[in-house]
């Protein structure tokens, strides 16, 4: 099922994702050391049991923002996002361990007509993460600029 258009969003609008994700230790590892974390609360079992107040390793928070806002996609901004604007007020109020399994739910908080580029507009989401015990260990807001439906009429 391809996105939603511009056109296709209002506000208060939720989308409950059905799609859902297992968080595995390789996708912490990878993630970690790919994006040149070397944390070792992240990645290093004896210190996360030894030296912190979790036990185990925490999943990288950035892996579970990227998580979040992928989930979302499917039923939002699949093929119609032009791009992402920025993200703000990012929070991770629980952590996320290897084996959590992440449900996600997206707001529409708002949404306007690009002025600069009448084809496309901007909608406002905010994205919030839940492990299978209902916990939220994660919300943002998001701009993404979006093609309007038959953008390809519109004379600009």
């Amino acid at each position: 099922m391809p996105g939603l258009y511009f056109e296709d969003f209002h506000d208060e609008q939720l989308f409950r994702h059905s799609i859902t994700r297992t968080v595995t230790e390789t996708d912490n590892v990878l993630f970690s050391t790919m994006t040149m974390n070397p944390a070792a609360l992240h990645l290093d079992h004896h210190y996360a049991a030894t030296e912190t107040e979790f036990g185990k390793p925490l999943v990288n928070s950035l892996f579970t923002l990227g998580l979040m806002i992928g989930i979302s996609v499917h039923d939002t901004t699949h093929g119609t996002t032009i791009a992402n604007l920025g993200m703000t007020d990012v929070v991770f109020p629980k952590p996320v361990f290897q084996g959590d399994t992440i449900r996600v739910e997206t707001r529409v908080l708002g949404k306007r007509r690009s002025k600069s580029r009448p084809a496309a507009g901007i909608v406002t989401f905010e994205h919030k993460a839940y492990n299978q015990r209902g916990e939220e260990v994660a919300s943002c807001t998001r701009q993404a600029f979006m093609h309007a439906r038959g953008a390809e009429t519109v004379e600009v």
